[in-house]
């Protein structure tokens, strides 16, 4: 534990007494970090970044660097990063542009693995993985649960919903909606993630009614518009009565998902 010798931290940086930080990594003004995190050996966190409670990062981690905008003009923007993520080594995380909303964020209990790159005003929610060489452009947005393969490269502006996985070397130049399977150049739909729903605890009753959606977007045939509303029109009845308050918000966030007008979703 502590900050050791080699370690240059900044006077204006804010450290919980109980950080320990490794040898030779360079801590910047602006910098804030919470209990318990871990800070690895050659990393170099740049302000203004903030990192929460119980955080692992390994060596070599480049943490709030400027982001790689030619728009951006030494705006003061920023990058926050929740509680109990792993950062594993030579990731590196920008900070936002004012144009994209001023911030890069990563939310809680996050496995993010070698060589991956966030890029300016990314927005990833809580409990992804992401492999290693998993690449996002500017402006993505991930939901929770989501898992990217290994080399996934994510095109700017899109969007993966909650609980959808991307395979090995997938190139996303288009959304993806929430509990689909992806992957390939060109991206293909191939299922949805039935076997990440069950380690998640989803009942049989949910999982029937993702399984249906999938088919509406899919399989059936129907423009967007129309699979979109026959998903609003599922019926209620056939969901057991303790399952029917998330299946209802499982149906809630594909619906939500599909009402923003993105890139298109991929087919």
């Amino acid at each position: 534990m502590g900050i050791h010798a080699t370690a240059l931290v900044d006077p204006r940086a804010e450290l919980d007494s109980t950080v320990s930080v490794g040898a030779y990594t360079v801590i910047g003004a602006g910098v804030r970090i919470g209990a318990h995190t871990r800070i690895g050996s050659h990393c170099t966190i740049d302000g203004p970044t903030t990192l929460g409670e119980h955080n692992t990062v390994a060596h070599h981690a480049a943490l709030g660097g400027a982001p790689q905008d030619m728009k951006y003009r030494d705006e003061s923007t920023s990058l926050e990063i929740g509680h109990r993520n792993t950062i594993r080594e030579f990731v590196t995380f920008n900070r936002g542009t004012v144009q994209g909303g001023g911030v890069t964020r990563l939310g809680h209990d996050n496995w993010v693995m070698a060589y991956v790159h966030l890029a300016h005003d990314s927005q990833v929610g809580s409990h992804c993985i992401l492999a290693n060489n998993a690449t996002l452009a500017g402006h993505v947005v991930l939901g929770d649960w989501v898992i990217l393969g290994g080399l996934t490269g994510v095109h700017q502006f899109c969007r993966v919903g909650s609980h959808a996985m991307t395979g090995f070397q997938s190139h996303v130049s288009q959304d993806v909606p929430p509990f689909m399977m992806v992957s390939g150049n060109p991206l293909g739909v191939h299922g949805f993630n039935i076997e990440g729903l069950r380690r998640r605890g989803f009942s049989r009753d949910r999982i029937a009614r993702v399984k249906q959606m999938h088919r509406l977007l899919y399989r059936d045939g129907l423009t967007l518009d129309a699979a979109r509303q026959a998903i609003a029109d599922l019926p209620s009845d056939g969901v057991a009565a303790d399952d029917l308050a998330a299946a209802q918000a499982d149906q809630r966030l594909m619906l939500d998902f599909l009402s923003v007008a993105g890139r298109g979703i991929a087919r």
